[in-house]
Parts: structure tokens; sequence; C-alpha cells
């Protein structure tokens, strides 16, 4: 009898822990999952955060613009160094051709009208000066930023020799000193590592007259260099236009990063126009060197000129950190693109900046203000 209880005692302990492996193994199979599911790797957390500090500032830039409208001064603030490398650390050129490929799909008709109206709502947009008003004419987002306008919109200033290329905020202007150039009042940005390297004269058909970067791209004795820098809303219109009658020599692209240009994260980012991706085109109008140059930001990674078809922004097969150039003049053609004021250039895919940089004599003037709403056509400055 006894021998029978330790048997059957001894059957029960190999049952129970037969039973208690298998219940370790099942935890495991379901634990294993959770926990990969779970598990954090370095680029996650740094895009996460980054993306999260991102969102903060631009909130932060938005309260600042709130009180900007009350005419309330606020200090500089500029970004230190690791907040600057956190923010260029989030994916901001992936993010923006996805965005792009996303515009590009084509909503159903029904869709169109509730989708653009909550868009028109949000950010102000005026559908009547459209060329066409009605929303489901728009087969995308992307047609829709790209919306042409009525001939009688925007008419063009024929007695100021330059113009407004676009809509937009005048974020800064005046004369440029010292090599530098300001983004927005109190934060400055290198000239040269703004436009790049000096483009051979063969190119611009003129000759230096100084030593200095900002010298050398004088040509004539007394005159002076000139900057405008146009802010374009993402409600405003995304085509921009020649601000003034003169000749496009060179084609200068810098793919980079693609921040924010809101005007919060320009006070907060130094050089921040220099980090990002642009298209520099240089050339020459009739008091000498003229430049404008279309920048990129977030979800505007394309930027588009009309007459330069070899040119593709935010691709993949170009690195941050170089440059490629391109010249309009060649054997066949010594005048480069002619482009007459108030002429179809380019479109962006959504909203971004303009800077205009050109040589003028002393005399001349800007009829603006800082902060001002701008539409295409409207007067800059003249002599």
């Amino acid at each position: 009898m006894s021998l029978i209880i330790a048997t059957w005692n001894s059957s029960c302990s190999g049952c129970r822990a037969v039973s208690y492996s298998l219940c370790l193994y099942r935890r495991k199979l379901h634990t294993a999952p959770v926990r990969q599911a779970f598990r954090l790797r370095p680029f996650h957390v740094i895009v996460a955060a980054g993306g999260g500090y991102a969102g903060y500032k631009k909130y932060e830039g938005y309260k600042l613009e709130q009180l900007e409208k009350k005419g309330i001064e606020l200090p500089v603030k500029l970004a230190s160094e690791w907040e600057v490398a956190l923010y260029k650390s989030v994916p901001t050129r992936l993010l923006s051709r996805a965005w792009g490929r996303l515009n590009q799909v084509e909503l159903p008709t029904w869709l169109r009208k509730p989708v653009y109206s909550l868009y028109i709502w949000t950010f102000g947009v005026n559908m009547k000066e459209a060329a066409v008003e009605d929303l489901h004419h728009y087969r995308n987002l992307s047609e829709f930023f790209r919306r042409k306008l009525k001939p009688q919109a925007r008419p063009v200033c024929c007695v100021h020799s330059v113009i407004s290329p676009s809509d937009g905020k005048i974020l800064n202007f005046g004369q440029v000193k010292n090599c530098e150039v300001e983004q927005v009042k109190g934060v400055t940005y290198s000239l040269e590592s703004f436009l790049g390297p000096r483009i051979s004269t063969e190119d611009l058909r003129f000759i230096p007259t100084g030593n200095s970067f900002q010298q050398q791209l004088v040509t004539k004795e007394g005159n002076e260099l000139y900057h405008c820098v146009i802010y374009l809303a993402p409600g405003d219109y995304h085509c921009f236009h020649s601000p003034t009658d003169w000749r496009v020599s060179h084609r200068r692209h810098f793919p980079g990063s693609l921040m924010s240009v809101n005007p919060g994260v320009a006070r907060w980012i130094k050089e921040l126009f220099c980090h990002n991706e642009r298209v520099v085109l240089t050339g020459d109008w009739k008091h000498g060197f003229f430049s404008l140059t279309a920048v990129g930001a977030t979800n505007v990674g394309s930027i588009r000129i009309y007459f330069d078809q070899d040119l593709h922004t935010n691709s993949p097969r170009y690195s941050k950190g170089s440059y490629n150039d391109f010249s309009f003049i060649s054997n066949n053609n010594k005048e480069g693109i002619p482009m007459r004021k108030g002429e179809h250039l380019g479109e962006f895919n959504l909203g971004s900046t303009i800077v205009l940089i050109f040589e003028a004599p002393k005399d001349f003037k800007f009829h603006l203000k800082a902060g001002q709403k701008i539409r295409f056509g409207e007067a800059l400055g003249s002599l």
C-alpha cells in the first residue's frame, strides 16, 4: 500500500513539474512578441524626441507671433547647437517626400469639397481669386496647392523697378552689411554660406569690384547690395514670378534639411536658410548682380523652376552638405534665360520663403514695412 502511495505521489510531482514547464513555455510564447513590440531603438527615441521638441518649438513660435501682433518687442533667443542637431535629426526630407506622394492621391469627387473647405477655413484662402473656383475641379491636394489665379487678381506694378515675386509676409529687407544678411530682425546668416562659393565671371558676365565676398558680387562703383526676405504661409498663392527684368545665367541647388521656416523658427535658429534645401538663381539686371533664392521647408521639398527641367529637389540621390551647379550660358545661348517682370518663374508645393539679393545704386529705396503682408505684383522698391 505504501508503495502505491509513493508511486502516486512521485507521478503527481512529475505531472506538476510538466504542467509548470508548460506554463512557463506558454508565458514565454505570449510575452516574447510583446517585449519585441515594445523594444525601443535609439533611432526611434531620437525621432520621437526630435519631433515632439520641434512641435513644441513651433507652438512657441506661434505664441511669439501673437505677441508681435500686439506690438510687444521680444528679445532674441537662439537655439543651442544640440537643439539644432536634435531638430535636424528628424527625417523631414523623408516625411516631405511622403507628404508629396499623399498630395498626389486623387480624391473622390464627394470628398474634395469637405477636404478643401477645411483647408480654406484653416489658412484663410481666398478662392474668389482662383482661376477655377469650383473645388470639385481639383483632383488632388497638389493641384489645389498649385492653383492659378485670375489674370486680374494680381496686377503687376509698372512704375517700380522691383516687385514682389510672390504673396507672403515681409520678414526683413535692407542693405547687406559685413557679408551677413538678416533672416529676421536680430538673426543673421552668412552671405557666402547662403549663396555658396563665387560663381565664375564667365557665367555672371561681370568683373567684381573688391576682395570680400560681398564686394565680389558688386559690379559698379557706388552700388550697394540689398536683400529682401518674403515668407509664404500655407494659405498663400504658391507660385512665384520674376521680380524684375533680368537674365538668369546660373542655377545652384543645395540639398539640405527641410526645417520649418515659420518666422518663429527663423527667429530661433541662426542660419536657418543655410541649413535648408534651396535653389539659387543668379544673373544680372540693368544695375548689375541679381539673385532669387527659393528656400524649401517642411512638406515643401519640391521646388519647381519652369524653365529648368533638370532640377530635382528633395531627391535621395543628393546628400546634404553638397551643391550642384548648372549654367544656362552655352555656345548656343550667350544671353542665359531672359525673364520679364511678372513672368511665371516657379512654384512651391505648399509655402516657403523667397530671398532676393541684388545690386543697386545707393539711392534705391524699399517701399516696405517689416511684418507687412504683400501680394505678388506689388512694389518692393525703386530708384
